[in-house]
Protein backbone atom coordinates (compact mmCIF):
# COMPACT_ATOMS: atom_id res chain seq x y z
CA UNK A 1 0.00 0.00 0.00
CA UNK A 2 1.30 3.48 -0.93
CA UNK A 3 1.52 6.43 1.40
CA UNK A 4 -1.38 8.76 2.11
CA UNK A 5 0.80 11.72 1.18
CA UNK A 6 1.58 10.42 -2.29
CA UNK A 7 -2.05 9.50 -2.89
CA UNK A 8 -3.40 12.87 -1.75
CA UNK A 9 -0.84 14.87 -3.68
CA UNK A 10 -1.56 12.93 -6.90
CA UNK A 11 -5.23 13.85 -6.41
CA UNK A 12 -4.37 17.56 -6.28
CA UNK A 13 -4.47 18.12 -2.52
CA UNK A 14 -2.03 20.49 -0.83
CA UNK A 15 -0.24 19.22 2.29
CA UNK A 16 -0.07 21.54 5.29
CA UNK A 17 2.11 20.77 8.31
CA UNK A 18 0.37 21.23 11.66
CA UNK A 19 1.78 21.71 15.14
CA UNK A 20 -0.01 20.01 18.03
CA UNK A 21 -0.24 22.38 21.00
CA UNK A 22 -0.92 21.80 24.71
CA UNK A 23 -4.71 21.99 24.26
CA UNK A 24 -4.48 19.14 21.72
CA UNK A 25 -5.53 21.52 18.95
CA UNK A 26 -3.46 21.87 15.83
CA UNK A 27 -1.89 25.28 15.22
CA UNK A 28 -0.64 26.57 11.89
CA UNK A 29 0.34 29.80 10.18
CA UNK A 30 -1.86 31.27 7.47
CA UNK A 31 -2.11 34.45 5.45
CA UNK A 32 -5.30 36.45 5.25
CA UNK A 33 -5.21 39.03 2.49
CA UNK A 34 -1.43 38.45 2.32
CA UNK A 35 -0.86 39.08 6.05
CA UNK A 36 0.48 36.33 8.33
CA UNK A 37 -1.34 35.13 11.41
CA UNK A 38 -1.73 32.13 13.73
CA UNK A 39 -4.77 29.87 13.57
CA UNK A 40 -6.02 26.72 15.20
CA UNK A 41 -7.91 23.94 13.47
CA UNK A 42 -11.28 23.23 15.07
CA UNK A 43 -13.48 20.64 13.37
CA UNK A 44 -16.27 21.54 15.82
CA UNK A 45 -16.36 25.19 14.74
CA UNK A 46 -19.09 25.68 12.14
CA UNK A 47 -17.36 28.62 10.52
CA UNK A 48 -13.90 29.99 10.04
CA UNK A 49 -13.47 32.91 12.42
CA UNK A 50 -11.16 35.81 13.08
CA UNK A 51 -10.99 37.75 16.35
CA UNK A 52 -12.31 41.30 16.48
CA UNK A 53 -8.92 42.52 17.64
CA UNK A 54 -7.39 41.30 14.33
CA UNK A 55 -9.68 43.27 11.98
CA UNK A 56 -7.11 45.98 11.28
CA UNK A 57 -4.20 43.48 11.31
CA UNK A 58 -5.72 41.58 8.36
CA UNK A 59 -7.20 44.74 6.75
CA UNK A 60 -10.72 43.28 6.83
CA UNK A 61 -13.81 45.08 5.63
CA UNK A 62 -16.56 44.11 8.08
CA UNK A 63 -20.26 44.59 8.39
CA UNK A 64 -22.74 43.76 11.11
CA UNK A 65 -24.27 40.32 11.26
CA UNK A 66 -27.45 39.15 12.94
CA UNK A 67 -25.87 35.76 13.68
CA UNK A 68 -24.91 35.11 17.30
CA UNK A 69 -21.84 33.01 18.00
CA UNK A 70 -21.56 30.30 20.62
CA UNK A 71 -18.72 28.04 21.58
CA UNK A 72 -17.09 26.22 24.42
CA UNK A 73 -17.13 28.58 27.37
CA UNK A 74 -19.04 31.39 25.68
CA UNK A 75 -22.40 31.97 24.06
CA UNK A 76 -24.72 34.51 22.48
CA UNK A 77 -21.82 36.69 21.27
CA UNK A 78 -22.33 39.44 18.72
CA UNK A 79 -20.65 38.84 15.38
CA UNK A 80 -19.64 40.67 12.26
CA UNK A 81 -18.86 39.25 8.84
CA UNK A 82 -16.10 39.95 6.36
CA UNK A 83 -16.41 38.71 2.78
CA UNK A 84 -14.20 38.59 -0.32
CA UNK A 85 -10.98 37.72 1.50
CA UNK A 86 -8.07 35.56 0.38
CA UNK A 87 -6.90 32.74 2.66
CA UNK A 88 -3.56 31.05 2.09
CA UNK A 89 -2.33 28.09 4.13
CA UNK A 90 0.98 26.83 2.83
CA UNK A 91 0.57 26.39 -0.93
CA UNK A 92 -3.24 26.15 -0.69
CA UNK A 93 -5.06 29.36 -1.65
CA UNK A 94 -8.75 30.19 -1.64
CA UNK A 95 -10.32 33.47 -2.77
CA UNK A 96 -13.66 35.01 -1.81
CA UNK A 97 -13.47 33.58 1.69
CA UNK A 98 -15.99 34.83 4.26
CA UNK A 99 -14.97 35.09 7.90
CA UNK A 100 -17.14 35.37 10.97
CA UNK A 101 -15.66 38.06 13.20
CA UNK A 102 -16.16 37.91 16.96
CA UNK A 103 -14.35 38.24 20.26
CA UNK A 104 -11.88 35.35 20.61
CA UNK A 105 -10.63 36.44 24.03
CA UNK A 106 -12.19 33.38 25.71
CA UNK A 107 -10.33 31.13 23.23
CA UNK A 108 -7.02 32.92 23.79
CA UNK A 109 -7.53 32.88 27.55
CA UNK A 110 -7.94 29.09 27.44
CA UNK A 111 -4.84 28.79 25.24
CA UNK A 112 -2.88 31.00 27.65
CA UNK A 113 -3.95 28.86 30.63
CA UNK A 114 -2.66 25.81 28.76
CA UNK A 115 0.63 27.65 28.11
CA UNK A 116 -0.05 27.92 24.38
CA UNK A 117 0.27 30.98 22.16
CA UNK A 118 -2.67 33.21 21.26
CA UNK A 119 -4.24 32.93 17.81
CA UNK A 120 -5.87 35.39 15.46
CA UNK A 121 -8.34 32.88 14.06
CA UNK A 122 -9.95 29.47 13.86
CA UNK A 123 -10.23 27.30 10.75
CA UNK A 124 -13.68 25.75 10.87
CA UNK A 125 -15.90 23.19 9.16
CA UNK A 126 -16.99 25.54 6.35
CA UNK A 127 -13.50 25.60 4.81
CA UNK A 128 -12.76 22.00 5.80
CA UNK A 129 -15.87 20.77 4.00
CA UNK A 130 -15.57 22.86 0.83
CA UNK A 131 -11.88 21.99 0.45
CA UNK A 132 -12.52 18.27 1.08
CA UNK A 133 -10.10 18.30 4.02
CA UNK A 134 -8.34 15.19 5.25
CA UNK A 135 -6.55 15.34 8.59
CA UNK A 136 -3.66 12.95 9.11
CA UNK A 137 -3.49 12.79 12.90
CA UNK A 138 -0.58 10.35 12.82
CA UNK A 139 1.65 12.69 10.84
CA UNK A 140 0.24 16.02 12.08
CA UNK A 141 -0.78 17.37 8.72
CA UNK A 142 -3.81 18.55 6.81
CA UNK A 143 -4.66 18.06 3.14
CA UNK A 144 -6.83 20.63 1.36
CA UNK A 145 -8.02 20.72 -2.24
CA UNK A 146 -8.38 24.02 -4.09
Amino acid sequence: MGSLRIYMETKGFKRIALKRINTNHFEFKAKVNGIKGSFILDTGASNTCIGTDSISHFKLQVKASEVKAAGAGAGNMLTQVSINNTLQIGKWIKKNVPFIIFDLSHVNEALHLAEANSVEGILGADILKTSRAVIDYGRNCLYLKE
